[in-house]
């Protein structure tokens, strides 16, 4: 018996017009987006102002277009736009427009405040829902690849030597130049490019430096007012073994000759990734995670330092007041600040902190199949950090620091592979915080949307 098989008529026309919403399934997590983005309050939204009295995309429209979007690990401006003419769901949330990929991107630029607020109505929309209930939270950061190449990178003392160096290319094609107009023999049509290329590389090495140097005297600045801010501790008996640095005025604060920038993106780092000996260009990312069931991202900002030494205080601060206020805090080894630990406990309404003082009790386990590691050769001394380690060593301390590895571990695990964020798109410090902030934006709706497709 022949087989039988469904006629595919790509060229008949159809009688009716289609209705794009009999296309798109009842369960698709659009329906959710529009209604969400439609019932939250967001004021100040800005439209791309364009000439000749053409019609602006809805901005509330835009917004629902980049918040599935990012959902679904559609991040391009390009590739958004061209998801409005190849996606069922994304042609039925434009109501079949299509935003070019300067009009999105305009539009994700302009609109930096109230990216942030869609951030907060999330949260606002996950206790009315019933799913966020804040109590433990877990913070952690990662490093995620910048926009730019670390082979871009210069040195201080190097930018100076490069910017005498191309002066003199300069002079010496200015020179042949010259020649050029009063002999027949030298064609001169090329030199004037050249010349430009180098006087614009000049640029970039006295621009790197200038910019080294500012940076040098923001880095003193802060230095002398936390100095100025310090609480009195008690010396140590032996003293803490550093010299003390010599006080300068903070605007003659020169850079070391081994500080270095990138001239692609300033505001980036060289940092090292999980293998010792491989270093990336990237910004250190943060996120505070509700740790009690929901695993919704409570607060994201990108740190300005590639440690996460200093980011226990504004890891709390960015939690905003309307997710709630957390009582337990758990982080791992990286956020180790004494001064920290001990200016959040004394503190009247700060959550109680669980915190992995070395490294060998952050990965705890009951039963370890690994091999044992050498001893340390530095044990911990400080009075604070020897009590947050028996109290995270604790079995009360084990089980409840077990939480942080099985929620914001998997959040980052989910960002990275599932929607595939792995590198910045947009360049800066300002305009990178704000992506990462859309990011988390998209992780926290899909997330809402599967726990209530789960209820």
């Amino acid at each position: 018996m022949s087989a039988r098989f469904v006629n595919v008529d790509r060229d008949t026309p159809m009688l009716l017009p289609p209705s794009l919403k009999d296309w798109v399934a009842e369960n698709d997590m659009v329906h959710f987006v529009i209604e969400a983005v439609e019932g939250m309050e967001l004021h100040g939204l800005k439209v791309n102002r364009q000439g000749g009295g053409s019609p602006q995309y809805p901005p509330r429209m835009m917004l629902a277009l980049l918040i599935y979007c990012y959902a679904n690990g559609i991040m391009s401006s390009r590739k958004i736009e061209r998801a409005t003419w190849n996606l069922v769901s994304v042609r039925y949330l434009t109501g079949d427009t299509h935003p070019d990929h300067d009009t999105i991107n305009s539009f994700r630029k302009a609109n930096k405040e109230s990216i942030e607020r869609l951030f907060t109505e999330l949260l606002i929309l996950a206790r009315n829902l019933g799913f966020l209930k804040v109590g433990t939270v877990s913070v952690d950061g990662t490093h995620i690849k910048a926009n730019a190449s670390k082979y871009k990178n210069v040195r201080y003392d190097r930018a100076g030597v490069l910017e005498k160096q191309i002066a003199d290319d300069v002079a010496e094609l200015l020179k042949n130049a010259e020649e050029a107009d009063t002999t027949e023999k030298v064609d001169g049509q090329s030199l004037p490019e050249e010349i430009g290329r180098r006087e614009v590389l000049r640029q970039k090495m006295i621009q790197a430096r200038l910019d080294m140097e500012e940076r040098a005297r923001e880095r003193e600045k802060i230095r002398q007012e936390k100095e100025k801010s310090k609480r009195e501790y008690p010396p140590d008996k032996k003293g803490s073994g550093r010299p003390k640095k010599e006080r300068i005025d903070a605007e003659e604060a020169k850079p070391e000759d081994d500080d270095q920038i990138n001239l692609v993106d300033k505001d980036s780092t060289l940092c090292r990734k999980s293998r010792r000996d491989a270093w990336e260009q990237a910004y250190n990312a943060q996120a505070v995670v509700d740790a009690d069931g929901s695993r919704l991202i409570l607060a994201s900002y990108v740190a300005e330092s590639t440690s996460d030494r200093n980011e226990l205080e504004p890891a709390l601060k960015a939690v905003v007041p309307e997710a709630g206020k957390p009582s337990v805090l758990l982080a791992d080894a990286g956020y180790v600040n004494t001064e920290s630990i001990k200016r959040i406990e004394e503190s009247e309404d700060g959550p109680e902190l669980y915190i992995a003082v070395t490294s060998e009790d952050h990965g705890l386990r009951r039963y370890d199949y690994r091999p044992p590691k050498e001893p340390r050769k530095n044990e911990v001394k400080d009075p604070v950090l020897i009590a947050m380690r028996e109290k995270v060593l604790s079995e009360k301390g084990r089980k409840i620091y077990g939480k942080r590895k099985s929620t914001v571990e998997p959040v980052f695990g989910i960002i990275k592979s599932i929607l595939g964020f792995r590198q910045f798109l947009r360049r800066g410090f300002g305009a990178v915080d704000s992506e990462w902030k859309l990011v988390c934006a998209g992780y926290n709706i899909k997330r809402l949307w599967t726990l209530q497709m789960a209820k």
